[in-house]
């Protein structure tokens, strides 16, 4: 059977980090935690070495035609962002695409899939503090702001710079399973699935009133009281706020809603019980305020694609100590 070819694109000027994300997760030998051994091939534009935004000077051993083999073709990042692209990778790009190659852009790397004219009328994303440049280049692109990626498909598009592992650890648990995801994800020291999404980053200035404190107070008691029931009204009366107005300044905050944020604290402080502690699965689900192993399975489904137990066998100093109750 054939390795998996996957191509990564570099330019002259690239981020060593940017390049960095699909070899750290494609480029090293996975095969001992159940994934194929890729034949990565980091190719770029350009002959002779590449300098990049940090001084460094590299050598890249392929060229355009590599995309030409690839099952999956990686765009790290980009630069020149309103000039055309130069017509051999447009082609490239393009001839990668009609044979049914994946492509994904990491950050940046979505500018060059849509100067390519791989994304008319598709929903995709990047930086979120290049989202409207990106608009008004593409303007029948749908653009969400807000999430680490979006798949759709063909073509996956992620947000900036660290929600590129994101996307790459998405593309494995897609391709090759949640459990191999999850053993690379502990390999490489990496969230196996990180709640929320850019919005989070956004910059948005906060006024410093009393409200505003009395708001980022009732966030850190409810924190502190994960295991006990919180209501709207009861955590927009802590804020000193009504209902309406606290559930507006969450989502313009935060990014999301306060069910949402509340059910994913639940679940990281249920990943560290089930990582760190022996308590049984009913316990860590009552001490993180689910109520019942069955509403904390159900969260772990929807959120990280595995269940409770499956996770402490993978990541728990005590693996094995107990079984579910």
């Amino acid at each position: 059977m054939k390795n998996p070819i996957i191509a990564a694109v570099a330019f002259d000027g690239i981020s060593p980090f940017h390049l960095s994300v699909p070899c750290l997760v494609f480029g090293a030998d996975r095969t001992k935690l159940g994934l194929p051994r890729f034949d990565f091939r980091v190719c770029a534009m350009e002959e002779g070495p590449i300098h990049t935004d940090a001084g460094l000077s590299i050598v890249v051993p392929h060229e355009l035609a590599a995309l030409d083999e690839a099952d999956i073709v990686i765009i790290p990042s980009w630069k020149d962002l309103d000039a055309p692209l130069a017509a051999p990778f447009k082609d490239a790009l393009q001839r990668a695409h009609r044979r049914g190659a994946l492509i994904v852009g990491l950050c940046l790397g979505t500018f060059a899939i849509a100067g390519a004219g791989l994304l008319a009328g598709r929903r995709v994303t990047t930086h979120w503090a290049y989202t409207d440049q990106l608009q008004a280049l593409h303007p029948d692109l749908a653009i969400d702001a807000d999430v680490l990626y979006v798949d759709d498909g063909d073509i996956i598009t992620s947000a900036g710079v660290a929600a590129g592992l994101d996307c790459c650890l998405h593309i494995v648990r897609a391709r090759y399973g949640a459990e191999a995801a999850l053993r690379l994800a502990r390999h490489v020291v990496l969230s196996p699935h990180r709640q929320g999404g850019q919005a989070q980053f956004i910059e948005r200035p906060v006024a410093p009133t009393p409200n505003a404190d009395r708001f980022t107070h009732a966030l850190d008691q409810v924190r502190a009281t994960l295991g006990e029931a919180h209501s709207l009204d009861s955590i927009a009366d802590m804020a000193g706020l009504t209902r309406r107005t606290f559930t507006r300044r969450f989502q313009k905050s935060i990014g999301t809603s306060f069910g949402d944020w509340l059910a994913d604290q639940r679940v990281a402080l249920a990943q560290r019980l089930l990582e760190q502690t022996d308590k049984s699965i009913d316990m860590v689900a009552f001490e993180a305020g689910f109520g019942s192993a069955t509403s904390l399975r159900q969260h772990f489904s929807a959120r990280l694609r595995t269940s409770p137990m499956q996770y402490r066998r993978e990541f728990s100093k005590t693996a094995g100590v107990l079984t579910a109750a």
